[in-house]
C-alpha cells in the first residue's frame, strides 16, 4: 500500500476479505476508529463478519493491503468475537448520520461518509467527511439547500468522545507518539486509579506492547483489573514468551482461566513455554520468529521482515525449514541473514543463500550458554531445536537481556544519561 492510499469506509461495507494465498476470510461490516478530543480520530481495525455470522476484529497491523473490491491481511485472524472497547466508535454504526457543527459557524451538517487515510508512519487515519447540510442552513456561497460536499474533518466539532472519558482521552493523546518503553514509564509514575483507566483505554497491541515494558507488579496489576475476556485478548496479542513472563506471575488458577479463554493456537504456543523453566532456552524463546520454507522468493522475505510488530532482533533473520512452517516445524535447515537477503536478486529462492552452519540450542540449554553463543558469534537471534532437528523457536538478545538485568532494572534510571537521550 502506497503511503497516500484513502478509503472512503461506506464503499467498504460487504469488501470481501482474502489471506494471503487468496482463501476468502470473510467481509468487512464496519471499521473500529479512536474518536480523539484533540487530532482526527484514528482506524484501528475492521470489523469481519466471517462464515457463521461471527463478527470478529481484525487490527489494520494484519492488513496487508486495501484495494478495489478486497481487503487482503497478514493471514493472523483471531476468532474471538468482536466486542466495543470504551474510547472505540464504529463508523457505519455509530458515526454515520450523526450531526456535526462547521467551526466557521456556517451550522450543521449530517456524515454521510468518511474517508481513513494511511500515513507514512503506517497508522490510519480519518481524514476527510463526506457530508449534507442541515434543511434550512445555508453557508456562503452555497446555491442550495443540503447540499453535499467533502471537508477536512478539523472543520467540524461534534466527534470527539463523551465528557466522562476525556480524562483518559487527554493523557492518551499526550502519550501517544511515546514508545513502548517511554509511553510504560509514563504509565509507571502515574497513580493506580488513572495507571489503570488509561491502560485500560490502549487498543489490545498497544496494551500488549507497553505491558512487555512495565515492572512485573504493574503488569500484574493491570492485567487482573482488566476483565477476563480483555485479558485474554491482550494476552493474545503479546510475544508468546512475554505472556508466557507474565502468566508466570499469576496465581496458577488466574493462569489457567486466562488460558482457557485464549484461541487455542495462541494458548498452545504460550503452554509449550511455561513447560520449560524461565532460565533455559525453551523458556526465553519465542515461538513465532519469521519462519518460511526454502522455495520462498527474497522479495517474499524482505515483506516479512518488515512487518511493523516484528522486533528488530527476530528481523535479523528468516528460519528456513521444511515444512509444517508453524512451531514444532519440519527439519531445521538454516537461516537467511537479513544483510545477504539485501545483496541477492529479489526471484531468488531463500534456499540458495543459507547459513546452514549457524548455532543452535536445544530448550534446556542455560542462560549462560545462551548468552555465551550470542556474544561469540555476534547473532542477534538464535534457534531453538529439538532432538529430531525441528525448530521450536527462538531466542533473542532483547530477552536474554530481560532476564540477566536485575529485577528492578526498569525502575532504575540514571537521571544524568537520560536527560542526555533524544525523545525523537
Amino acid at each position: 500500500m502506497s503511503a497516500t492510499t484513502r478509503v472512503f469506509v461506506a464503499r467498504l461495507a460487504g469488501t470481501p476479505v482474502f489471506d494471503p494465498i487468496g482463501d476468502q476470510v470473510g467481509r468487512v461490516r464496519d471499521v473500529v476508529v479512536l474518536v480523539r478530543a484533540k487530532g482526527p480520530p484514528r482506524a484501528v481495525g475492521l470489523v469481519v463478519e466471517v462464515p457463521g455470522r461471527r463478527r470478529i476484529f481484525l487490527p489494520l497491523t494484519r492488513v496487508t493491503s486495501i484495494d478495489s473490491g478486497q481487503v487482503i491481511t497478514t493471514g493472523l485472524v483471531n476468532i474471538r468475537r468482536f466486542e466495543k472497547r470504551a474510547m472505540e466508535s464504529l463508523v457505519l454504526g455509530e458515526l454515520l448520520d450523526r450531526t456535526v457543527r462547521f467551526k466557521d459557524g456556517s451550522g450543521e451538517a449530517t456524515i454521510e461518509d468518511l474517508s481513513i487515510s494511511r500515513q507514512r508512519t503506517g497508522d490510519w487515519l480519518v481524514d476527510q467527511l463526506f457530508v449534507r447540510r442541515r434543511h434550512g442552513q445555508r453557508g456562503i456561497g452555497l446555491r442550495r439547500r443540503g447540499e453535499t460536499l467533502v471537508v477536512p474533518v478539523d472543520a467540524v466539532t461534534g466527534l470527539a468522545t463523551s465528557a466522562e472519558e476525556q480524562g483518559a482521552a487527554r493523557l492518551l493523546e499526550a502519550y501517544e507518539d511515546l514508545r513502548p518503553a517511554d509511553l510504560a514509564d509514563a504509565l509507571h509514575e502515574l497513580g493506580d486509579v488513572r495507571r489503570l483507566e488509561v491502560a485500560a483505554a490502549l487498543d489490545d497491541e498497544r496494551l500488549a506492547d507497553v505491558l512487555g515494558e512495565l515492572p512485573e507488579d504493574d503488569q500484574v496489576a493491570i492485567l487482573s483489573a482488566l476483565d477476563s475476556d480483555r485479558a485474554a485478548d491482550v494476552l493474545e496479542a503479546m510475544q508468546p514468551d512475554d505472556a508466557a513472563d507474565l502468566l508466570h506471575e499469576l496465581p496458577d488458577e488466574q493462569a489457567a482461566r486466562l488460558l482457557e479463554l485464549m484461541e487455542p493456537e495462541e494458548a498452545e504456543d504460550v503452554r509449550r513455554l511455561l513447560a520449560y523453566a524461565e532460565d533455559t532456552a525453551g523458556g526465553l524463546m519465542t515461538t513465532e520468529p519469521v519462519i518460511l520454507g526454502p522455495e520462498t522468493p527474497i522479495a517474499t522475505a524482505l515483506a516479512h521482515i518488515r512487518r511493523q510488530d516484528l522486533p528488530p532482533a527476530l528481523a535479523s533473520m528468516v528460519f528456513v525449514v521444511r515444512p509444517p512452517l508453524e512451531t514444532p516445524t519440519g527439519r531445521f535447515l538454516g537461516v537467511a541473514h537479513f544483510q545477504r537477503l539485501l545483496r541477492e536478486p529479489p526471484h531468488a529462492a531463500i534456499g540458495s543463500v543459507l547459513d546452514d552452519d549457524t548455532e543452535w540450542l536445544t530448550p534446556e540449554a542455560p542462560i549462560g550458554r545462551v548468552t555465551r553463543l550470542l556474544a561469540a558469534y555476534d547473532l542477534l537471534a538464535l534457534p531453538v531445536l529439538d532432538s529430531q532437528k525441528r525448530l521450536l523457536g527462538a531466542v533473542s538478545v532483547d530477552d536474554v537481556l530481560d532476564h540477566i538485568l536485575p529485577d528492578d532494572w526498569r525502575e532504575q534510571h540514571d537521571d544524568e544519561q537520560l536527560e542526555e537521550v533524544p525523545r525523537g
